[in-house]
């Protein structure tokens, strides 16, 4: 997931604003000074913090194009969005993690299609892999807005250091590496959340996609998405095996916490409290998990400075060979439920680069995005800014996880199988379990 997932698993933010849904504000012509003011409201899975920093990428602009901007969060979004939908109880705009969701609201007829200025805008800053997420029977619906890399394993260089390792360079070597701490420190190297509500299991199965990309490539990648390879097929089976190596193992998690079933009853962003202490010496995330890190404290005291000569850095997960440039990553879309004038222009600056560069600058902020015209010298924090490199190099191969790209039923089935897994379930019953759910998917 988003993904999907920085603000499903941060256990103590709180919705912000708790605003009410409500229509656009306003008929005839465009936003201006003598029109009045116009409201628009933007619905979406964020909150607590990253709440604050979404207002504060679009505020200047809200008061230069006389808009007002309410943002409504929703740590239950993609739950309460259907609902939503069926209601008839719709926000303007729609910030929707899951390309699977998005579709889905798509095809309730709900959606309204991009106008010219904000397709001009969707075509000209987004590869056309970010295009085909917005894009039904032809017509594109919404713009991708901020995006993340994921498959990002979490150290302190300082172990490093001490134990005599190095950062692994293919996924046998990060192997060897896991059972040359265990030896060292004769704790399990490893710490992994998968607690996230309603959305459980997605950090894991957003690691089982990163092994199948790492192992299998985007061919096989591709048509597990789209069902035509199975659950059950060999590619998927192998990468339950390789991430099992890890997840599976006693010896190696779940440090910080318990045994292997603790993973389930671990949140997501609890992990990095483990990492920074040094209780937990390695863990799996995506570029968001850097805002669990401020919250966080040392062993001393301090709180944790990200970098690679600092308290925490990262690699990226090593695929089967080195050398693969290839990575799963995740993001949010936003769609309109009208056309109102306030509503398109909206959907034009967040498609803009103008925006994408105004979130990256906010303060302190989480956010990155796959815009081609984003700046990635104004971003000043290292790990993201290798981020945003990565996302725009036309050598990269870029795919949204898995469980976010197939439909809903299957996403959910997914999930739920990760967590049975990890509950000792065994490997060929939950992947039956999540293969039988395309049946469904229509």
């Amino acid at each position: 997931m988003r993904r999907t997932n920085r603000w499903f698993l941060i256990s103590a933010t709180v919705a912000a604003g708790g605003l009410a849904l409500s229509g656009c504000s306003g008929g005839g012509g465009g936003p201006s000074e003598s029109s009045g003011p116009q409201t628009v409201v933007i619905y979406g899975p964020d909150t607590g913090t990253e709440a604050t920093e979404l207002e504060a990428s679009w505020a200047d602009w809200a008061d230069q194009n006389n808009i007002t901007i309410e943002y409504d969060g929703d740590k239950d979004f993609t739950t309460n969005i259907a609902t939503k939908i069926q209601a008839n109880a719709l926000p303007d705009i729609g910030m929707f993690p899951q390309p699977g969701l998005l579709n889905a609201a798509i095809q309730t007829g709900t959606v309204v299609k991009l106008d010219d200025a904000a397709k001009s805008n969707v075509q000209q800053n987004f590869s056309e892999d970010w295009q085909g997420y917005v894009t039904s029977d032809g017509d594109l619906y919404a713009t991708p807005m901020d995006a993340s890399v994921k498959g990002y394993v979490w150290y302190r260089p300082a172990d490093f250091q001490k134990w005599g390792v190095e950062v692994p360079t293919t996924y046998q070597e990060l192997l060897d590496l896991t059972a040359k701490i265990q030896q060292a420190t004769g704790n399990p190297p490893w710490c992994a959340g998968f607690n996230a509500g309603t959305t459980s299991g997605w950090p894991g199965a957003d690691q089982l996609a990163e092994v199948v990309l790492g192992f299998s490539g985007p061919d096989v990648y591709d048509g597990w998405v789209k069902g035509d390879t199975k659950f059950t097929d060999q590619p998927i089976d192998d990468a339950f095996t390789q991430l099992g190596k890890i997840l599976q193992d006693p010896k190696y998690v779940n440090a910080g916490f318990g045994d292997i079933a603790s993973i389930n009853s671990t949140a997501f962003g609890d992990v990095a409290a483990k990492v920074a202490d040094g209780e937990c010496a390695l863990t799996n995330q995506a570029t968001f998990l850097e805002a669990s890190f401020a919250t966080t404290k040392t062993e001393s005291g301090a709180t944790p400075t990200v970098g690679e000569d600092g308290d925490i850095w990262a690699f990226p997960l090593p695929a089967e060979q080195s050398g693969q440039n290839a990575v799963t990553g995740g993001g949010d879309f936003a769609a309109a439920f009208n056309d109102n004038d306030a509503t398109m222009k909206v959907m034009e600056y967040l498609s803009s680069a103008d925006w994408a560069n105004s979130l990256i600058s906010v303060e302190n902020a989480s956010f990155i995005s796959a815009n081609k015209g984003l700046d990635a010298s104004k971003e000043k924090d290292p790990l993201l800014q290798d981020a945003i490199r990565i996302l725009q190099d036309e050598k990269t191969v870029f795919r949204f996880g898995a469980d976010d790209a197939m439909p809903n039923v299957v996403e959910t089935a997914f999930w739920a199988g990760i967590v049975a897994w990890i509950n000792g379930t065994p490997q060929e019953e939950v992947e039956q379990q999540m293969q039988a759910a395309w049946a469904s998917a229509g």
